[in-house]
């Protein structure tokens, strides 16, 4: 305030016509109504009506007495509409924040935040919907612990935007109740795809699209291998000290498309020693791509990056796709887990 008030001044006397530039002093309400709390504006606002004041009354004869009315009238009319326009843009502020809060509080409810721990594992990752307005997007995971032992799923649903964050919560709330009713990992999956099949019935009477949604289900137990399901999603990765690989699993058809196939739900199996770390993430990063085309490199990035501590593997995966991607950065919601067993007493 007092240095644009100095500019002016000294631009006047410069000029010789301090009272024709006093006038330029009306945009510092404006400006304060845009950046500034209440209290802060109307201090502005005094201070412009003092020297809009101080123009009227001491005015050269050079300056018309309307052209000064004017002057005078032009800036109460602003100074009001600063007053007013900065208590609507607090007021809305304080609104956005309440929303921001409830929508974070809502997200904690539905991906509840990383780490997640149980008797069996503790699980990393990092989770980044594409969109940066919003707290949830298509890609999913969750981890229940059962009495057959640490449920983990992660899961992406076609396509963006509400209707597939819709698809996303039918997934995770029936995950949620069905992993603790449900003893094996087909009937877990069967009652995963109905609540898809229900979902897809749902919004195609409201004339939505209909959505597929692809998930990894892993059972993990005491003992030293892990039960698995993939449903057309990204195989996981088996890191060990000095090698990474990937198990060996059928890949069924996606979630809510069960009808258009005969072929049942398998589960897989495969070996995972407390020395190793499972590796799940979802096709936004195996699917960002450089400036060429050439999509990630998951493989040969782990072998670089894989001896990284669990819980630093996915941020750093993170930043180097988003490096790898540069200008082009992934177009697709990016979630990224790190499985690791927990040590027994």
């Amino acid at each position: 305030m007092l240095t644009v008030t100095l500019l002016v001044a000294l631009i006047g006397s410069l000029a010789n016509s301090v009272m024709a530039l006093v006038g330029l002093l009306v945009f510092l309400p404006a400006a304060a109504a845009a950046l500034c709390t209440v209290r802060q504006t109307a201090l502005v606002c005094a201070w412009t009506a003092l020297l809009g004041s101080s123009a009227f009354l001491t005015g050269g004869s050079d300056i018309a007495l309307a052209d000064r009315v004017l002057l005078l009238v032009l800036t109460a009319c602003l100074i009001a509409a600063s007053l007013y326009a900065c208590r609507r843009r607090i007021h809305r502020e304080h609104t956005m924040v309440r929303l921001h809060s409830a929508a974070v509080a809502m997200q904690q409810q539905i991906l509840r935040p990383l780490p997640l721990l149980t008797e069996d594992v503790r699980v990393d990752g990092v989770y980044e919907p594409v969109q940066e307005d919003r707290l949830v997007g298509g890609d999913i995971y969750d981890v229940v612990e059962s009495a057959w032992g640490t449920r983990v799923l992660i899961g992406d649903v076609q396509g963006k935007g509400l209707a597939a964050v819709g698809a996303a919560f039918a997934v995770i709330g029936s995950f949620r109740e069905a992993a603790h009713r449900e003893p094996t990992l087909t009937a877990l999956v069967d009652a995963l795809d109905a609540s898809v099949t229900r979902h897809n019935s749902s919004v195609a009477r409201d004339g939505d699209d209909e959505r597929f949604v692809t998930v990894l289900v892993l059972n993990i137990d005491a003992r030293g291998e892990v039960q698995a399901v993939n449903c057309g999603h990204v195989p996981p990765q088996l890191i060990a000290a000095h090698s990474v690989t990937t198990p060996p699993l059928d890949n069924g058809v996606p979630l809510g498309l069960a009808a258009l196939t005969t072929e049942p739900v398998r589960v897989g199996r495969f070996p995972f020693p407390g020395d190793t770390t499972l590796l799940l993430s979802t096709d936004g990063l195996t699917e960002s791509r450089a400036a060429d085309g050439a999509f990630y490199p998951l493989s040969d990035r782990l072998a670089a990056l894989g001896t990284l501590p669990p819980s630093d593997l996915p941020r750093a995966l993170q930043q180097d796709a988003h490096a790898y991607a540069g200008k082009t950065s992934p177009h697709d919601d990016i979630a990224i887990l790190t499985v690791r067993r927990r040590r027994r007493p």
